[in-house]
């Protein structure tokens, strides 16, 4: 086992990881911008150290800046999380080329399956059905609107480097993709730096199903099971569940199956997942793969009881799967909600400033990874993600009415969040009843965020006013100041390690 790990990322995951490597008895850097100085990861690691500016590009992108601290603090692996430089094959690359374990899948499978085009082609290989549409990057717009025309209308036009919902367009026809080609690869290339684009046939109301993949150096490889990730919006997701209520037995050995046969054609190493949209009929298709931890891991522990981040470290570390497939179960049922600082009154516009008041829910089944505290300034340079909320229960019901009441325990104030809007979620009928597909939030959004919603939450937070007033409090109720006693603790802790002193 390692001795020590710089995570390279910041917020929640990289307090997941330093968790995780403290169970293992494994110590931790951190790493952090300048508006990072006071945030809560920087204090849980055994080591902190500044790498630049805000800007992402100057800090946690800045691959030369790692390694330097990586080499400095003598760490003998990096762990990524997720976003920012976990899926980047040069980062792996220099961390290899340095003598330093990334803990992550090699370099040749992010560069392979980074690139859908190439991602496709291996899951046909394999023998997995994948959508209709590119094997290849499409050349001009002749021959995008040639596959366009194969396929059929309506398609979608995705930059071939694209990930997390950026890079994809709906296309309804043929007047449509002229004005969109051109759109979409100066949007590629600005988000990805390539031009490249392929054309796939869009497919309505279908399920966005993916399953979780772990594989050692030794070729052992198993999947755990499915998560139901169909709530989405621009193609960003907003909750997942495990397992997806419209899966079955047959169908969930046979998508396992086509997800071992994938990772065993690229000889994947680390957590990965696998990702398809499945039609209303059960017929499932390759999407892309995921070669990072995902978001959503927590309900995939949850139902499994095997803890992910901790497979990665071990894997990275050289050590076997302790376990078969046959020894995987799935058991009972688990929800997670992405909280994030956005105003779902306002287009889901995103919403830095600073924690005024912050109140977790608890109970049995109930876990929160966040890197969130009372007075903690959420800044405008990075993902609006600021927490992550799931629960377990006994079955699908049970899991319902935990998050439920999970959701109106959750208290965050001093910016706007989504939890309002996953209370309506929630609550919905169809989501109820297992009825959900991609375009679900689309079609329902009208119904789940009525205009009035915003004028009653409006008026309530007047009549808590009113009544703190009455009862003396004042405002404080309110817009609570931040507590001194935690102010100073906080900043002592910051100080003290960044002067190399321990708290």
């Amino acid at each position: 086992m390692f001795e020590k790990v710089l995570v390279a990322n910041r917020g929640e995951i990289a307090i997941r990881v330093i968790r995780a490597c403290r169970e293992l008895g494994v110590k931790t850097v951190a790493v952090y911008s300048e508006v990072d100085a006071e945030s809560l990861h920087v204090l849980y690691a055994d080591e902190c150290y500044c790498i630049g500016p805000a800007e992402p590009t100057k800090s946690y992108l800045n691959i030369d800046k790692l390694i330097e601290v990586a080499k400095k603090s003598e760490c003998e692996a990096v762990h990524p999380g997720y976003g920012f430089l976990s899926q980047i094959p040069a980062f792996a690359n220099a961390c290899e080329e340095n003598g330093i374990e990334f803990i992550g899948p090699p370099r040749d499978v992010l560069r392979k399956m980074g690139n859908k085009v190439e991602a496709r082609k291996i899951a046909l290989k394999a023998g997995v059905p994948i959508i209709l549409g590119s094997i290849e990057p499409a050349r001009s717009v002749e021959e995008a609107l040639e596959m366009a025309k194969k396929v059929g209308y309506p398609v979608l036009v995705k930059a071939v480097y694209g990930g997390g919902g950026k890079g994809v367009r709906i296309v309804m026809d043929k007047d449509e993709m002229h004005r969109t080609l051109e759109l979409a690869a100066s949007e590629a290339e600005a988000s990805f730096g390539s031009r490249e684009i392929y054309v796939e046939k869009f497919l309505p109301r279908a399920r966005h199903i993916e399953f979780q993949v772990l594989a050692d150096k030794k070729g052992n490889v198993v999947h755990l099971g499915e998560r139901e990730c169909s709530l989405q919006r621009r193609y960003q997701k907003l909750m997942e569940e495990t397992p997806s209520p419209f899966m079955n037995e047959q169908l969930r050995e046979e998508m396992g199956e086509a997800t071992v046969k994938i990772a065993k054609a690229v000889s994947y190493v680390s957590a990965g997942t696998i990702e398809f949209l499945v039609d209303r009929d059960r017929n499932y298709h390759f999407l892309e793969m995921n070669t990072r931890l995902q978001v959503e891991h927590l309900i995939t522990e949850m139902v499994t009881g095997v803890d992910i981040v901790k497979a990665q470290i071990k894997i990275a570390a050289g050590q076997k799967l302790g376990y078969k497939q046959r020894d995987i179960t799935m058991r009972g049922h688990a929800i997670n909600c992405r909280i994030n600082a956005e105003d779902p009154y306002n287009d889901f516009m995103p919403c830095p400033g600073t924690v005024t008041r912050y109140h977790p829910p608890g109970g049995p089944g109930v876990r929160v990874d966040t890197h969130l505290y009372a007075g903690y300034s959420i800044s405008v340079f990075y993902d609006p993600l600021i927490a992550k909320l799931a629960v377990w229960g006994s079955n699908r019901e049970e899991s319902i009415q935990r998050m439920k009441n999970a959701l109106n325990e959750f208290v965050i104030e001093g910016v706007k969040t989504t939890i309002p809007f996953h209370r309506k979620i929630i609550e919905d009928e169809c989501f109820l009843k297992g009825e959900i597909h991609i375009n679900f939030v689309e079609e329902r959004i009208g119904e789940l965020l009525p205009a009035q919603a915003l004028e009653e939450e409006e008026a309530a937070a007047i009549v808590a006013l009113l009544v703190d007033h009455i009862r003396g409090r004042g405002a404080r109720a309110v817009i609570p100041r931040r507590e001194p006693p935690a102010v100073s603790l906080w900043k002592l802790a910051s100080r003290a390690k960044r002067s190399g002193r321990r708290f």
